[in-house]
């Protein structure tokens, strides 16, 4: 028979069905449904100056927010042919690291809570909070940031603050580890997560899966290492597993925030003097960019007419991600409800994944706004 689960259910956070084929209470297979929280916001961007298009940038993904600001400045920089400050540089990577962390812990707490661990969801959300608390004293805010200009980034960094910020990681790896050991070694963690919803490597690369999910899969891939500030001036290594279960995919985020912690470190114990923001003029001109979103590979393809954006494209890591797990991770899954865990360590994240591509009959590209796949039966 076929379950559907969703669009409305306790059990996501984001509108969408999940459709599983299931015999008894065996899921055999699973499709995906989009197309109910599609909201237009690569048109809404067009025709505006920067500072408006950073702005709703900013509101593409809600708990990834901050990366697509930073992408999208560097996007207009590349046009511009200019580099920020080594300064704006580290604060910018800082900012990535702390967001990063409190991504990863809330989308650990959402798989805990969908395997009914109640107790692993409120102290991943209890470790969350400071975070969030460190993000607030850097950029004033502690989702939507304004933390990102075209030049740098809109404040500098009071010594207050990084001692602040210093203190809470200290805080977060005292008590971390232990939480990180309650899932290795928890029996109820270990019935729902090893060898449930696996995906093989082949099978990640023919998904195009990324960030933590294709990593989990064994695909030793971070765009963090092409970036020339991690790559020429810290010290990162990819984390990275090749079980690819849901137990590795939880453990892959868990590791990588004990990186994002040493790379906090590195910045606040290096940060250069220097200028945090600088004025561009910005040249028509096209350029793409890519970042590591928490989620994986995150892409911007700008075209401009001087100051102004005459087209956009956005192509955000959750659209392979969720792809992957309706063809991969959720066949021949053992029940139902470790079908809906499964879904979770996918860190979906719907608003960000709806966007279309039009063609006319014959096939040719009219309109690009988004990603290429809506329930696979547009292509492009």
């Amino acid at each position: 028979m076929i379950l559907p689960i969703g669009p409305v259910h306790p059990g996501l956070k984001e509108p969408l069905r999940l459709k599983l084929k299931t015999r008894g209470e065996k899921v055999l297979s699973a499709e995906i449904d989009y197309g109910y929280i599609h909201r237009g916001i690569e048109r809404v961007m067009e025709g505006k100056t920067w500072q408006k298009g950073i702005f709703l940038a900013e509101r593409v993904c809600g708990i990834c927010s901050y990366i697509h600001t930073q992408t999208f400045a560097e996007v207009f920089e590349r046009i511009a042919g200019e580099t920020v400050t080594l300064r704006a540089q580290y604060l910018r990577v800082l900012t990535n690291e702390l967001d990063r962390i409190q991504s990863h812990l809330l989308a650990n707490s959402t798989y805990f809570k969908a395997m009914e661990h109640e107790t692993l969801f409120m102290y991943m959300l209890g470790l969350r909070e400071p975070v969030m608390d460190a993000i607030e004293l850097l950029t004033g805010n502690r989702v939507n940031m304004g933390w990102n200009v075209v030049g740098g980034v809109k404040m500098d960094i009071k010594q207050t603050h990084m001692d602040s910020i210093l203190e809470i990681m200290d805080k977060l790896e005292s008590e971390y580890g232990r939480y990180v050991e309650m899932f290795e070694s928890g029996p109820l963690v270990g019935l729902r997560s090893h060898d449930v919803g696996k995906m093989t490597r082949e099978e990640a690369l023919m998904a195009r899966a990324v960030g933590p999910i294709g990593r989990a899969s064994g695909l030793k891939h971070d765009i963090r290492e092409q970036h020339h500030t991690y790559r020429d001036h810290l010290d990162f290594k990819v984390v990275w597993r090749k079980e690819g279960d849901n137990f590795a995919r939880t453990m892959n985020r868990f590791d990588e925030i004990w990186e994002s912690i040493s790379l906090i470190r590195q910045v606040i114990n290096n940060l250069p003097s220097g200028e945090v923001r600088k004025k561009i003029e910005i040249p028509a001109g096209v350029a793409e960019y890519r970042n590591e979103a928490p989620r994986g590979e995150v892409t911007y393809s700008v075209e401009t007419n001087g100051n102004l954006i005459k087209n956009i494209s956005i192509r955000t890591p959750s659209i392979m991600n969720i792809d992957a797990c309706a063809k991969y991770m959720l066949n021949d899954v053992a029940t139902v409800s470790d079908a809906v865990a499964t879904y979770a360590t996918s860190d979906p994240c719907i608003a960000c994944t709806e966007r279309v591509i039009i063609l006319d009959e014959s096939g040719r590209h009219l309109d690009f706004h988004g990603v290429h796949n809506i329930n696979s039966k547009l292509k492009g």
